[in-house]
């Protein structure tokens, strides 16, 4: 999932402090497992937002709505009908929902919420740790399924570097060393022939270069 963080109510606040009508919005995906955008955080910048503008002695429209996905039209356009109420929106989606929001509506401003931190999985309730960067050119087959791209340190795709010690990478103790991982878990399976394996450089420029990227599938379009 899209793993992302609250952004302070400072910086938040510095952004809004000029209007009159604001919509705070959710979403419930990603962002609710994560616990960073869902309908509760929203009630939850929407009461600190509103306590700023009661010290500050002024009447400001606050509102709440979460959406199923902000990067859908089908659900954004659930709010069509209300979008000429509001000054500014602050969007707690992902960095996808917020550009997504901007596109649809782009006479009212959108701003970001959260920030959006990485593609990674629950370890457990309020810890999320990263396990892809997207690349668009998966190995996972070819590591036993654990990413050195996003998971080392070095980013190395044929390792390990050396520089290793107890399992733990050399530039942070607190994280285990990746290529130990992989190599670990390629015994377990019985295939370290795999790990013989040379992958070659990748070409980023195929997947990074050129503007955003995009998947197409001929056979769902309508």
């Amino acid at each position: 999932m899209i793993v992302a963080d609250r952004k302070p109510i400072e910086e938040i606040i510095e952004e809004v402090k000029n209007y009159e009508k604001i919509l705070i919005l959710g979403c419930n995906e990603c962002v609710t497992v994560c616990e960073a955008g869902g309908k509760k955080e929203v009630g939850v910048l929407a009461s600190a937002l509103r306590m700023y503008f009661l010290n500050q002695g002024r009447e400001v429209k606050i509102d709440e709505e979460t959406l199923e996905r902000q990067c859908d039209h089908e659900y954004l356009e659930e709010i069509r009908d209300v979008m000429d109420q509001y000054d500014a929106v602050v969007s707690l989606a992902c960095g996808v929902g917020v550009q997504f929001m901007a596109e649809k509506y782009h006479d009212c401003p959108i701003y970001p919420g959260v920030d959006t931190c990485f593609l990674g999985a629950t370890e457990k309730r309020g810890l999320w740790t990263e396990r892809c960067q997207a690349c668009g050119q998966c190995i996972l087959a070819r590591t036993g399924g654990i990413c050195p791209v996003s998971r080392c340190a070095k980013r190395i795709l044929n390792g390990p570097c050396g520089g290793s010690a107890k399992g733990k990478c050399e530039i942070n103790k607190e994280i285990d060393c990746a290529w130990e991982l992989i190599i670990n878990r390629l015994k377990a399976l019985d295939k370290l022939d795999d790990y013989e394996k040379i992958d070659p450089i990748k070409d980023w420029s195929t997947d990074r270069a050129g503007g955003p990227r995009k998947v197409v599938r001929e056979d769902v379009q309508e």
